[in-house]
C-alpha cells in the first residue's frame, strides 16, 4: 500500500556535498521503488545533467525539473507538462542581461522535444565554471548572438555572475515582467563567491509543479512529503504535505520544515524514508493479523 510519495531536491539535500549518493542512499531508495513506493525528485537541474549524478537509482515515476517547469517521464523520455516562459518576454530579458554586460545561458525544448542549451561565447569565471561541470553535455550549443527561437519552449533564463552583477538585472526584469516571470536568485553552490539568478515563467517554480506533478498522478497533496534545503524549496515546501529539512538547510527551509534530519553527508533523506517504510510495513502488518 503507498501511504505517502516521496520528493526530494538533490543538490544540498540528496546528494552529498561532493555531488554524489552514498551506497546506503542508493540501497535505500531502490529499494523502496521495487517496493512500489512513490520516490521522484525536484530539482533545479534538467534531465540529462540529473542523469548524471542520479542515474544509478532507477526512477520509474515522473520528474520534476527546470524547479518545477517541466514535469518530465525518464522511462519513456517524454514530456508530459510544463510551463513555458514566452519567446517575446525571453528576448526581452535577453536584451535587459546584454544592457548590462551579461548574457545567460537559455534552457529550452526544441522542436523534437530535446532539451538545448545555447549561449553566447563563455570568458567568465562563474560561467565557464558551471560549462566546465557539465563537460561533453550535448544540451549546450554555443550561438555567435543569443536569442530565443520561436520555436522552442523556453524553460529557463539562468544568469551566473556575482551579486553586484546580477542585482540590476532582476530588478529590472521584475520592474518589466513581475507579474509573469518567476525570478529565483541563489548562492551556487559549487562556484565561491558567485550566484545563480533564473527567470522562468511564473508558475515555473517547484510549488507550482508539484501541484502540477501531484495533479497527473492522482495523488492528494496531503499525502506528499518534500526534502529539500535551499530558499527554491520554498515552493516545495508551500504546497507538500510534510515538509522534511535536512540540517545543513537554510535557516528559512528549517523555520518552515514539520521535521529536521541528519544532513545531506549523512543520508538524512535515506534514513528518513527508511523509517517510513518499515513504520508502514508494521502497520500493514497488523492490518494483516487483524483481518483487515
Amino acid at each position: 500500500m503507498n501511504h505517502q510519495a516521496f520528493i526530494t531536491d538533490l543538490d544540498g539535500t540528496l546528494l552529498r556535498s561532493d555531488q554524489t549518493l552514498s551506497p546506503y542512499t542508493l540501497e535505500t531508495i531502490d529499494s523502496a521503488l521495487q517496493q512500489d513506493v512513490v520516490v521522484t525528485f525536484a530539482t533545479a537541474r534538467g534531465y540529462v545533467s540529473a542523469m548524471q549524478v542520479v542515474a544509478d537509482i532507477p526512477w520509474k515515476y515522473p520528474l520534476i525539473l527546470y524547479n518545477g517547469a517541466l514535469i518530465y517521464d525518464g522511462l519513456e523520455g517524454t514530456v508530459i507538462d510544463g510551463y513555458w516562459l514566452d519567446y517575446k518576454i525571453s528576448n526581452d530579458i535577453i536584451r535587459i542581461g546584454r544592457k548590462h554586460g551579461l548574457t545567460p545561458f537559455y534552457f529550452s525544448l526544441d522542436t523534437d522535444h530535446r532539451e538545448r542549451v545555447l549561449h553566447e561565447t563563455l570568458c567568465r569565471e562563474g560561467e565557464t565554471a558551471f560549462y566546465q561541470s557539465r563537460m561533453n553535455d550535448p544540451r549546450f550549443m554555443e550561438v555567435a548572438a543569443l536569442q530565443c527561437p520561436e520555436s522552442h519552449r523556453t524553460l529557463a533564463l539562468t544568469y551566473i555572475g556575482l551579486l553586484d552583477e546580477l542585482e540590476p538585472i532582476r530588478r529590472e526584469v521584475n520592474d518589466c515582467f513581475g507579474d509573469v516571470v518567476h525570478a529565483h536568485m541563489m548562492p551556487d553552490y559549487y562556484i565561491r563567491n558567485h550566484y545563480f539568478l533564473e527567470f522562468s515563467h511564473v508558475n515555473g517554480n517547484k510549488g507550482d509543479g508539484l501541484r502540477l506533478w501531484a495533479a497527473h498522478m492522482g495523488i492528494p497533496l496531503r499525502n506528499t512529503v518534500v526534502f529539500g534545503d535551499h530558499l527554491n524549496d520554498l515552493g516545495l515546501f508551500e504546497a507538500g504535505g510534510t515538509r522534511i529539512a535536512v540540517r545543513n538547510a537554510h535557516e528559512r527551509i528549517r523555520e518552515l520544515a514539520d521535521q529536521i534530519v541528519d544532513t545531506n553527508d549523512a543520508d538524512g533523506v535515506a534514513h528518513y524514508i527508511r523509517k517510513q517504510l518499515e513504520l508502514i510495513g508494521t502497520e500493514d502488518e497488523v492490518q494483516l493479523d487483524a483481518g483487515l
